[in-house]
């Protein structure tokens, strides 16, 4: 579905009904699109939650250009649930707000800026500081097609070498690697050095945590070398009341262990009703 968001279309995939209990709101990270979440999404629509899964700007079906900063993107995540008319200002809070990697920061800015408008929030496959190696935004700005086989090999564990079940030809690893492409073809302006400097440059992450008063979900992947899961620690102690849990993969855990996850929010959405 198609929503005027500061004077621009953006687009979110719905997934379930209004029902009881906040929506679900899911983030994407770097050089990613809302296809990131579809199995995730239609579980926990299929469960009664309402989910929408948002493509930032320039981004899979979001106008352009890419927001260059995580304050950028979290400002216009909250101008996203004005125009979805979610977690109005005065409801106490409804919207569960779910980010992976560079999705999981703009999540905890947006969050910090609106207390009132999350009644919980998810933060997967996160790290805080982000760092990105100089390699890998020194290969993203100058030969993108290198940096994305770089992604693509780091987040994904041994896990991912099986072949998928609807294509046995077909890895977890290779389709990363042609939803990245598309994206790229999509959007040729230096997409993924666009997100990688944003997650490199953002500073506001341990204030934002320690402003949380929301339930929190922290999930890391025992197998990530992308955001290993010690890279959460100043998270993690700046959020004292979070829960944390570690699943058997690495930082593409939508795609290794969808199952987990989806028993993870559903759960986790019912406890913040």
């Amino acid at each position: 579905m198609l929503f005027d968001v500061q004077g621009k279309p953006a687009y979110a995939r719905l997934e379930g009904s209004e029902g009881k209990g906040p929506a679900i709101v899911l983030v994407h990270g770097a050089q990613n699109d809302h296809s990131v979440w579809t199995a995730l999404a239609q579980g926990l629509g299929a469960r009664g939650h309402r989910v929408l899964a948002a493509d930032l700007p320039g981004h899979g079906n979001s106008a352009g250009p890419a927001l260059g900063s995580v304050e950028d993107m979290a400002g216009w995540l909250l101008a996203l649930l004005d125009a979805a008319g979610i977690a109005g200002p005065d409801d106490g809070g409804a919207a569960i707000l779910a980010g992976h990697s560079m999705g999981s920061l703009v999540a905890l800015e947006a969050a910090a800026r609106a207390p009132g408008r999350a009644a919980g929030i998810v933060l997967l496959g996160t790290a805080y500081p982000m760092r990105v190696a100089e390699s890998l935004l020194a290969g993203a700005r100058d030969d993108e097609a290198a940096a994305i086989e770089m992604v693509a090999r780091w987040s994904h564990s041994e896990l991912s070498l099986a072949p998928s079940a609807g294509d046995p030809a077909l890895s977890i690893g290779d389709a990363a690697r042609a939803l990245m492409r598309r994206l790229s073809e999509i959007n040729p302006e230096r997409l993924l050095y666009t997100d990688l400097a944003a997650c490199n440059a953002y500073a506001g992450g341990e204030r934002a945590a320690g402003a949380l008063r929301c339930p929190a979900l922290l999930v890391l992947g025992r197998r990530d070398k992308m955001t290993p899961a010690r890279a959460a620690a100043r998270l993690k102690d700046a959020i004292a009341h979070a829960t944390l849990l570690e699943v058997d993969a690495g930082h593409a855990m939508m795609a290794e262990r969808p199952g987990a996850l989806l028993e993870a929010l559903d759960g986790f959405a019912r406890s913040c009703v």
